[in-house]
């Protein structure tokens, strides 16, 4: 039987994270308030962001700015997308 969160991404009842994702507590804050789908979804928005600002994920510049846009959102208003992001076409 999964488990279920209570998602403060989604606000509402979803199934929960199988292990702690990130390390600390910010990780276990992710695991005991985020859903699957939430995090799915943060994934691909961390996959755009380091592509479009060319980050290099060993960088500590790089990955300070990735976990302050991951809080944003996950927990806050929601992280902006780049001002020259294009959206790619749907097939």
């Amino acid at each position: 039987m999964s488990r279920t969160v209570k998602c403060e991404k989604l606000g509402k009842e979803a199934e929960g994270l199988d292990f702690q994702s990130w390390p600390g507590d910010l990780g276990l804050r992710i695991y005991e308030n985020i859903s699957k789908e939430a995090w799915a979804m943060w994934i691909n928005h961390q996959t755009m962001l380091i592509n479009e600002y060319r980050l290099n994920p060993m960088d500590p510049k790089s990955k300070e700015f990735v976990v302050g846009e991951m809080e944003k959102f996950l927990f806050g208003e929601g992280a902006e997308l780049p001002d020259e992001f294009v959206a790619p076409e749907e097939k």
